[in-house]
């Protein structure tokens, strides 16, 4: 996370945010519950390594802190040599992407409830919504946050939902760690300090400070990954956002102090263990 300027006050206003992004989160990891619960995603469509043994969850985990690492490394470059105009464009393909898979997925799971599907209404629909998300990103910017929240929360949940549950744990630790070395001595601190402003979509604004997706989508990934690995009681999952909450409080309370720091530690280390703990007690 990032302040402006002027001198931040944390307030529980500015959990209002990440709050919208994991009950929305929550809604799109409803809609999946069908689907998790009659044929559950492979563990090798979107994780190399296998979820049994012990150096698979750290294998997979080293695999998305290299790949986050590469990412932010290659966006440091194009903007340290002014290619704002490529780095936007390339962002607008994956935005855009995303967006028609997600909207995809979504209509048609929202469809399926209803008896008038029809691949038409999907495909039109689908199209519709991101064309509005493209418009919300890349023109409006005035709606440019709400769209990085919805963004955050659906992707999240599809991350949950196909992600082996010894990876997730693996992968949240792993990129907490990695997200205070980026910040203080890696390329998403050098990003922060050089304008988040330069990478539309990859963030959100809410008063004075600035956060990351990333950190909204990984926040959706562990309360999504609590609700289907826990599937007869909703309390790990809801005790897992009582973490995440706590834990932002923590960062925002460190954000008076300094005006960067990383989103993802207290979080995730809450949320975790307050997830964790309730399932091992219920």
């Amino acid at each position: 996370m990032t302040t402006e300027e002027v001198k931040f006050k944390i307030s529980f206003v500015y959990l209002v945010p990440i709050l919208a992004s994991l009950i929305f989160g929550l809604g799109c990891t409803w809609l999946l519950k069908p689907q998790h619960e009659q044929a559950p995603i492979p563990p090798s469509a979107v994780m190399p390594f296998p979820d049994d043994t012990i150096s698979g969850p750290i294998g997979n985990a080293l695999l998305y802190v290299v790949l986050a690492a590469i990412g932010a490394t290659v966006f440091l470059i194009l903007i340290k040599r002014r290619k704002v105009k490529l780095v936007k464009s390339v962002i607008f393909l994956v935005m855009t992407t995303v967006s028609m898979m997600l909207s995809l997925l979504y209509i048609s799971e929202l469809l399926s409830y209803t008896s008038f599907y029809s691949d038409f209404l999907l495909v039109g629909l689908s199209i519709l919504i991101t064309v509005l998300f493209d418009l919300a990103i890349f023109k409006y910017t005035k709606a440019q946050s709400v769209a990085v929240i919805g963004l955050g929360g659906a992707l999240g949940a599809v991350m949950a939902f196909a992600f082996p549950p010894y990876s997730v744990i693996a992968v949240l630790i792993a990129l907490a760690i990695y997200d205070i070395i980026a910040v203080y001595r890696g390329p998403v601190g050098k990003i922060a300090q050089a304008g988040l402003d330069q990478l539309p979509g990859l963030s959100y604004s809410f008063k004075d400070i600035q956060m990351g997706l990333g950190d909204l989508i990984f926040y959706t990934v562990l309360t999504g990954s609590m609700f289907f690995s826990f599937p007869n009681s909703i309390l790990p999952t809801i005790m897992s956002i009582i973490g995440i909450c706590i834990g932002s409080i923590i960062t925002f309370l460190m954000l008076e102090k300094k005006r960067i720091f990383p989103g993802l530690p207290f979080p995730i280390a809450l949320g975790l263990a307050l997830g964790l703990l309730t399932a091992l007690f219920i």
